[in-house]
Parts: C-alpha cells; structure tokens; sequence
C-alpha cells in the first residue's frame, strides 16, 4: 500500500480549507502558496475532492472552495481514494501459484492488513486532524 504524494496535498489542502473555513470561500492560490504546491498539479487534486463531494468549488472572480460535510463527516479514507482510488488488493497471489498453500495464506494476511489500515483510515475524522 502506498499513499502518493498527491494524496499528501490532498490531506493538507482539506486541513487547510476547514482551518479558514470561517473566512468563506478559499482561493486555491492560497493553499498552493501556504504550502508550496504548484498551483495547477493542486487544482486538479482539489477538482478529484469536489467529485467525492469533499469540497465544493464556486467559479468566477469570487471563486474557490469549501468544504462539501464537515470536517467530522469527511474521513482520511475518504481524501485518500478521492485521489488514489480505492483500497483494495489487487495481490492475486493464487493465480500465478495454483494451490501453494503459503500462496493462500500470504493473500489472507495482505487482505487483514490492508483492511485493518481502511478501518483506521476511515474513523480518522478530519475533525481529528485539526484539534
């Protein structure tokens, strides 16, 4: 399992956005310069949040975004296959081992772990993060 980088600005762009969510709408300028994250790479990250209704987006002059939920409705799990995709295993140990029994058993431990890690991942609140 890897977390790319791109999900990395994904956590602190929605961490940033609910921070000043007082102050209304957030100008993806201003993340991008908060935290050094090329501008147009950081718009299509945050275009990827407002289709999993992380964020919303308001266009024009007056433009930029907010948060969809609040933040102890939105989880990590959630940013994190908004721009990864899903958890899931795609090992298939079996198909290239036949009946190896060690085959089987090491596809059932990949599976626990990375359902134990979609477990922590998705009560993790971004609420969490930010007290």
């Amino acid at each position: 399992m890897k977390i790319s980088r791109s999900t990395g600005y994904a956590i602190l762009a929605a961490g940033y956005i609910a921070k000043h969510q007082k102050d209304g709408i957030i100008l993806s300028q201003s993340i991008s310069k908060a935290y050094k994250i090329p501008l147009e790479y950081l718009l299509k990250i945050l275009q990827q949040l407002v289709r999993a209704n992380i964020l919303r987006s308001k266009r024009g002059p007056r433009g930029g975004f907010q948060l969809a939920r609040t933040t102890n409705k939105i989880t990590m799990l959630e940013i994190i296959e908004a721009v990864d995709g899903p958890m899931v295993s795609q090992l298939n140990l079996a198909e290239h081992a036949g009946k190896e029994k060690f085959s089987g058993k090491a596809e059932k431990a990949y599976a626990q772990g990375l359902a134990q890690a979609r477990s922590v991942y998705h009560k993790v609140k971004l609420s969490n993060l930010l007290s």
